[in-house]
């Protein structure tokens, strides 16, 4: 499985990475800014997404639907501003930081296996 990680912080985007290889993904791409966020998953088979919500430079909010506005991926929000993404999308699925990592991998198999479902 193939993860998209969007995260201007690099040690953050690191943990996340490190936490989802322990759930079994095995392939990684990282985005630190909205563009390269939007650029890079253009081309790619992606089975999650983890985004922040604000980048420099950039919105992780604006990136996810744009990708999302071509195809479906499930999507993960992981950040401190929790209340700010559920005012401006009430329906997005959130982890607050700092993320632990029972929380991640709950959310993780949530929003695959509603994937599943789906189809």
């Amino acid at each position: 499985m193939h993860a998209l990680i969007i995260e201007d912080d690099y040690l953050i985007g690191q943990a996340l990475r490190d936490m989802l290889e322990r759930m079994g993904f095995l392939s990684f791409s990282f985005a630190r800014s909205e563009d390269t966020a939007v650029f890079g998953a253009s081309e790619q088979k992606i089975d999650l997404i983890t985004a922040d919500v604000r980048l420099l430079p950039g919105d992780g909010l604006r990136a996810v639907e744009a990708i999302c506005g071509k195809r479906h991926i499930p999507v993960i929000f992981a950040t401190g501003y929790a209340e700010e993404l559920r005012d401006r999308n009430p329906d997005a699925v959130v982890i607050q930081k700092p993320i632990k990592e029972q929380e991640l991998a709950a959310v993780v198999r949530e929003v695959l296996d509603r994937e599943k479902a789906i189809g």
